[in-house]
């Protein structure tokens, strides 16, 4: 009996987090740049003293959907996108370098570049300082950052930075709590430097943006049937309660 309340309890844990995930997914279903995470269940043995008789349930994220979102056109000068191996680099909580799909830029006080969640974009010389004030701010197919400072002419523009786009096997990315994406250990300890320098190929769209590649209905579905799976799980608690309590009845009667 024990066997079957274990397998049912956990199953009906992990069944939660498996909404939880899915509710993840929907409520970012807008956000600029975000990659959908994928859910999976599995039995795993317990192990322990004696032997591994018990089983239980695991929902873990087995990876990320990697595919392009719908690119849409803005038409704000600090709005960019890029192709689906491109990144972009920025900086983060810690100050190590990740990368994001983000495009959506802004400038601080100070002339910093940031992402729309306040993340440092890199450039070739490290976190990007533009001149303040400025008039206008271009980017080039190339992520070189043209700049019109206040007060120049209307055909003036500098160069002076270039964003550090690099292009990557998606398949070598792993996304972190914080959203952002990192390479995998496996991928650095084979030495792998795609992650180095700034991509020669890359190119950058301005005035466009990447939208989120969540399908909500395909989401909503999920959801729904995590649902239904967690109440099946705890009708199988409340059966396993009922088939306890006659076994202590029948042990009175005897």
């Amino acid at each position: 009996m024990d066997k079957m309340l274990y397998i049912a309890m956990s199953g009906a844990k992990q069944s939660l987090r498996g909404v939880a995930l899915k509710a993840n997914n929907l409520a970012n279903a807008n956000t600029t740049g975000f990659k959908a995470d994928f859910a999976q269940a599995r039995s795993m043995q317990a192990f322990g003293e004696g032997l591994p008789t018990r089983v239980f349930a695991m929902q873990e994220r087995p990876g990320t959907n990697m595919t392009m979102g719908a690119v849409v056109e803005t038409g704000r000068d600090l709005d960019i996108a890029v192709d689906q191996k491109s990144w972009i680099s920025v900086l983060d909580a810690s100050g190590e370098e990740a990368y994001t799909k983000v495009g959506t830029l802004n400038i601080k006080t100070d002339g910093s570049l940031v992402t729309s969640h306040g993340r440092q974009v890199i450039g070739e010389g490290g976190p990007i300082i533009l001149p303040v004030p400025v008039d206008k701010v271009v980017f080039s197919d190339d992520g070189s950052i043209q700049v019109r400072p206040q007060g120049a002419p209307a055909n003036f523009l500098e160069v002076v930075d270039r964003l550090k786009i690099i292009e990557a096997d998606n398949s070598k990315l792993q996304k972190g709590n914080d959203g952002l994406f990192r390479p995998k250990e496996e991928a650095l300890e084979d030495g792998f430097c795609g992650f180095c320098d700034i991509s020669p190929t890359a190119r950058v769209m301005s005035g466009m943006l990447e939208m989120s590649n969540v399908n909500p209905v395909h989401e909503m579905t999920d959801m729904i049937n995590h649902q239904r799976q967690f109440e099946m799980q705890m009708k199988l608690m409340k059966k396993a309660e009922e088939m306890d309590e006659k076994h202590v009845t029948l042990l009175r009667i005897v």
